[in-house]
C-alpha cells in the first residue's frame, strides 16, 4: 500500500519532519510517495533514509518514495 505526502510548497525541514511523522503510521514493507519541491528535499530526504535505516525506492524531484524498513 502507498501513502502520499504533499509537502509541495514547504521549505527545508518541513517535508522531512512530515515523513518522520507520518513513518510510524503506515506499515512495515509499504510506501510513501512524498512530493517536494524544495531543493534541499532532494539532499535532506534520502539522508534522512540513510540516517533512519528506510528504503529510498526512487528520488525523482519532486517525487520521493520511501519504504518503510522497520
Amino acid at each position: 500500500m502507498n501513502t502520499d505526502l504533499d509537502c509541495l510548497g514547504l521549505l527545508c525541514p518541513l517535508p522531512v519532519i512530515k515523513l518522520a511523522k507520518l513513518l510510524p503510521s503506515v506499515a512495515v514493507g509499504d510506501t510513501i510517495t512524498v512530493l517536494a519541491d524544495d531543493p534541499a528535499a532532494a539532499t535532506d530526504i534520502p539522508a534522512w533514509c540513510r540516517l533512519r535505516n528506510q528504503e529510498l525506492v526512487s528520488a525523482d524531484a519532486p517525487r520521493f518514495v520511501v519504504r518503510r524498513v522497520s
